[in-house]
Parts: C-alpha cells; sequence; structure tokens
C-alpha cells in the first residue's frame, strides 16, 4: 500500500552512518531532510554533478547552500555520463552515478565509515520504470522494476520512497516551505520517461487509481520469480563450469541454457544481451558439433568466443 513520507521514513532503518544521494530536486530534497531531523549528526549527503546541462553548475551550488543550512557534510562528485552510441542517456547517467558513488567510498576517508547510501526513488518512478520496461519488452529483471534494497561492492542501497507517491512527496515539501531545484530535463517528452509521466500517468490516474500498489505487487512477483531463476542460473553455472563449457551447456535445455548464459554475462561481466544476440549465441551453441566450429559473436557491451570446449567473453573483438 502506499504511504505518506512520514510513515517511509517512520519505518526505515539503515545502519548509521547514512548518506543520501542529494540532486537538489524535491524527492532527494525531502528524503535529506527527513534523514537529518530522525539522525541528526549522522548523515551525509553525495552530490554527482553530470556536466550534461548548463544547470548543472546552479544544481551544485544549491546543494551546497542547503547542506550548510542543515549542517550536513556534503560530497559533491563530477563524472562524465555522456551516452555512448547505442546507449540511453539514462543508462549512462545511472552508470555514471554509481561510479561516482564507489569512488566516494574508496577514496574519500570522510566516507570511510559509509556503508549505506539512500536513495529517493518514490513510487511513480517506479511505475514508470515499470511501463518502461514493458515498453522495451523486457525479461523478469526489468519487470522487477527498482528494489527497495540491495548491495553493492560492499554499500548497501535503500529506497525507503518507493510506497510515496510524488504528489505528497512535494505536498510534504510546500508544508515546510521548502525549497529545491527543478531539472528542465524532466519536462522534455523526448525522452520516453517523461511522456510516461505527463501522459500515461494521468489516464491511469483515472482508469486504475490503485494502479500504484498493483503495479508494485506485480513488480514483486517478478522479482521472486527472477530471484528463483538466479537459483536455478547459479546452480547450472556450477554445473557447466565458468566459463561455461559448451558440452555441458548442451545437456541443458535451451530456456535453461539462456538462463544460465545471462547470469553469466550479467554477474560476471556486467553485460546483459539483447534477445537477438541471445538467440544467435544458443542457436550457434546447438550447431556446435566439431572442433572447428568457431563461435565468435557480439554480446551486451563485449564479444563472445569459443575458445576451445569453453565460451569467453571479452570486451573488444579478439583479433586472429
Amino acid at each position: 500500500m502506499t504511504a505518506t513520507l512520514a510513515e517511509a521514513v517512520a519505518g526505515f532503518s539503515p545502519g548509521l552512518p547514512l548518506a543520501v544521494a542529494y540532486s537538489g530536486g524535491a524527492d532527494s530534497t525531502a528524503l535529506l531532510l527527513a534523514c537529518a531531523q530522525k539522525w541528526p549528526g549522522s548523515v551525509c549527503a553525495i552530490h554527482v554533478h553530470h556536466g550534461l546541462q548548463v544547470a548543472a553548475d546552479r544544481f551544485e551550488a544549491h546543494c551546497r547552500k542547503v547542506c550548510a543550512e542543515l549542517d550536513v557534510r556534503l560530497t559533491v562528485c563530477r563524472v562524465d555520463a555522456r551516452h555512448r552510441p547505442g546507449q540511453s542517456p539514462e543508462d549512462a547517467a545511472r552508470r555514471a552515478r554509481y561510479k561516482a558513488f564507489d569512488a566516494a567510498v574508496a577514496e574519500n576517508q570522510a566516507w570511510a565509515a559509509i556503508k549505506n547510501i539512500a536513495l529517493a526513488q518514490h513510487a511513480d518512478d517506479q511505475v514508470e520504470t515499470l511501463l518502461l520496461a514493458l515498453s522495451r519488452g523486457a525479461g523478469l529483471p526489468g519487470l522487477s522494476a527498482m528494489p527497495a534494497m540491495w548491495s553493492r561492492r560492499g554499500i548497501t542501497y535503500h529506497r525507503p520512497l518507493l510506497r510515496v507517491r510524488a504528489a505528497e512527496i512535494r505536498d510534504w515539501l510546500a508544508q515546510r516551505c521548502v525549497s529545491f531545484v527543478e531539472d528542465p530535463s524532466n519536462s522534455d517528452e523526448q525522452f520516453t520517461r517523461n511522456r510516461l509521466r505527463s501522459r500515461l500517468l494521468p489516464a491511469l490516474e483515472v482508469a486504475v487509481p490503485q494502479f500504484r500498489d498493483t503495479f508494485a505487487r506485480s513488480a514483486a512477483h517478478a522479482a521472486q520469480a527472477q530471484e528463483v531463476l538466479a537459483q536455478v542460473a547459479a546452480m547450472d553455472l556450477a554445473a557447466v563450469g565458468s566459463p561455461p563449457r559448451i558440452a555441458d551447456l548442451q545437456h541443458l535445455g535451451r530456456a535453461r541454457q539462456a538462463n544460465a548464459l545471462r547470469h553469466w554475462l550479467r554477474s560476471d561481466f556486467d553485460s546483459v544481451p539483447s534477445a537477438a544476440q541471445l538467440d544467435e549465441l544458443l542457436d550457434q551453441i546447438a550447431a556446435c558439433q566439431t572442433r572447428g566450429h568457431s563461435i565468435e559473436l557480439k554480446v551486451g557491451r563485449g564479444y563472445v568466443r569459443r575458445e576451445g570446449p569453453a565460451l569467453h567473453w571479452y570486451n573488444q573483438p579478439v583479433l586472429l
């Protein structure tokens, strides 16, 4: 069920000290203020300067001002968030943010004790993420949308506002006369997420008023099913090896081959194959009946190549 911001923060109990990812926008402003009030002296902030728009310097200046007023330590990380050909701007910015978080923890002595970072995505963001996944024909990992908590490189990330509506967050700030910055790119409808926000969510509000709750349940069901598939993939990879041996893969059904290979590529190389790439790789594995059968295919952000009895992944093509 959706919750108020106060209810969400009251039920949020991460390890302290806590860092809040702070963009200066409404959502992260509310999260930072609520956390700083709940745990005074135990909350710091990290602002990622993406350098993608003219307003970025203004965002940073605003964040510095607010953190000074709250007596919250602020770390600013400047990143190159430009996207590569074929990569979505949203994915490029996301990857740059997490690299900035990793660097802040690894390189900043003031962050040595930080083991928990809070992110401000809310219930409307969760719906948009699920709709984006549906629009792209995503599998269970995409349909699982955003987890409320997960770990990466020794840091636990939290999304305590996933049950809070966007309108509730803005109302909470308005009641307290708290200022925040508006990112002009959020109204640019060249981005699919913004079109979903401005056109589809209002229609869903009329047609299915409870859509935030029902969509969240569907995402939770998908996440549970994906957890089972990940466990099966781990067992299968333990049997076929990593790198996976072709002959052992061939003893699995096609669906389990696909599941195991997705898991191998994602967990070992942070690379996600397209459906077409994975289908071609499975076809090549099925046809691989002789020692002379070569495999070298573009898969995800790199290449899968047969070397002897096994498959190997490279982020560049192998020159013979």
